[in-house]
């Protein structure tokens, strides 16, 4: 793979960062399309697309520097101006930062939070085939058919046939993507969209970091990912569990509780 496409000047296009303003682009094109149809303030969405993207950059920062902390101590700038990041941390960050938009926005947030998570795995998925440019989030040596070989990247071992794990994580995040937009057709009830995602991807990222072989930190014998997404299922369970049983208030019950 190729991940520097073309320069003009000192600007120089990068199918890494190509791929991941795809994702951005595509993710809010999904998002505010879908709330015209459903009434939603398409403008609120918008925001809370952009919000949850640069929060969650930050938080997939964090993460990382928390995970090479040995590496941060020895020489922080290279840590910080590197292009390492754990989406986990990012998916983290950036939902808090969603509800305290709509906060702010004084929208409800698990309303607009549920009707935006398609767009999550839709981002995703374009970042993976970034990831996939790049040569970064490689997976094991391999004989298989379908192994990918490398030779010209600065992450993954040249010359050497490899797992394309990238193109397992885009696929799986765009059948994840069909996946939440039946589901939200078809249930109605806050919460089990949430808990849907989250016990998918926590599932399905445990499964494909067993095939990887890139550093990518580590909790024991798990990753730190697999070590996380533990408990990205745990909610994700309580979430669809919550969801299932939570019975909306009529309008009469919530001007009662209001006094």
């Amino acid at each position: 793979m190729f991940n520097d496409w073309f320069s003009i000047g000192p600007f120089t296009v990068h199918g890494y960062g190509f791929f991941i303003a795809v994702g951005v682009l595509t993710g809010l094109w999904l998002a505010c399309h879908r709330a015209k149809k459903k009434g939603l303030n398409d403008d609120i969405c918008f925001g809370l697309v952009l919000v949850a993207v640069f929060f969650g950059v930050i938080g997939a920062k964090l993460l990382y520097m928390i995970v090479e902390w040995r590496d941060l101590i020895k020489d922080p700038i290279s840590v910080i101006a590197s292009s390492g990041f754990v989406v986990v941390g990012g998916l983290t960050v950036g939902m808090i930062a969603i509800f305290v938009y709509c906060r702010i926005k004084k929208v409800d947030g698990l309303t607009y939070f549920e009707h935006c998570l398609p767009s999550v795995p839709l981002g995703q998925a374009f970042g993976r085939i970034g990831c996939f440019m790049a040569g970064c989030c490689y997976g094991k040596e391999t004989t298989c058919p379908i192994g990918i070989t490398f030779t010209n990247s600065h992450f993954a071992p040249n010359h050497v046939k490899l797992l394309p794990t990238q193109l397992f994580s885009a696929g799986a995040n765009f059948l994840h993507v069909i996946v939440l937009l039946l589901i939200a057709r078809k249930v109605k009830k806050k919460g089990v969209l949430t808990g849907c995602y989250f016990i998918f991807y926590s599932i399905g990222r445990f499964i494909i970091e067993l095939f990887r072989d890139d550093p990518r930190g580590s909790v024991g014998a798990l990753s730190t990912s697999q070590f996380y997404g533990i408990f990205m299922l745990a909610f994700g369970i309580f979430m669809v569990v919550w969801g299932l049983k939570h019975k909306e208030k009529t309008q009469d019950e919530a001007i009662q509780e209001r006094g």
